[in-house]
């Protein structure tokens, strides 16, 4: 459907008013709503460079809500809290051949 033919049917005449209508119901559905949210668990295994911090995600992943480990003293999962502060990024100026 158009925005043209949504005008049509709801008898607004303003283009940039009803594709701001329209926007704002894309997000208010986006913010709304959870679609296919499921639990996933796998163990941490070291990378075969000996680099401890890859792990392997779903391809179809689009984010992720929180992330657990498993505690081996009580056997309990324990949430890793989020970063509070932005985390320092150092640019590599040495690019591997």
């Amino acid at each position: 459907m158009t925005i043209q033919e949504i005008m049509e049917r709801t008898g607004l005449k303003d283009f940039t008013l009803t594709k701001a209508y329209i926007k704002d119901a894309i997000h208010l559905i986006q913010s709304t709503t959870e679609d296919s949210i499921s639990k996933s668990y796998s163990n941490i295994v070291v990378a075969s460079d000996g680099d401890d911090n890859l792990y392997e995600l779903p391809t179809d992943l689009i984010s992720l809500k929180s992330v657990s480990v498993k505690d081996t003293q009580d056997s309990k999962y324990k949430k890793i809290r989020r970063l509070t502060t932005s985390p320092t990024v150092a640019e590599d100026s040495s690019p591997s051949t």
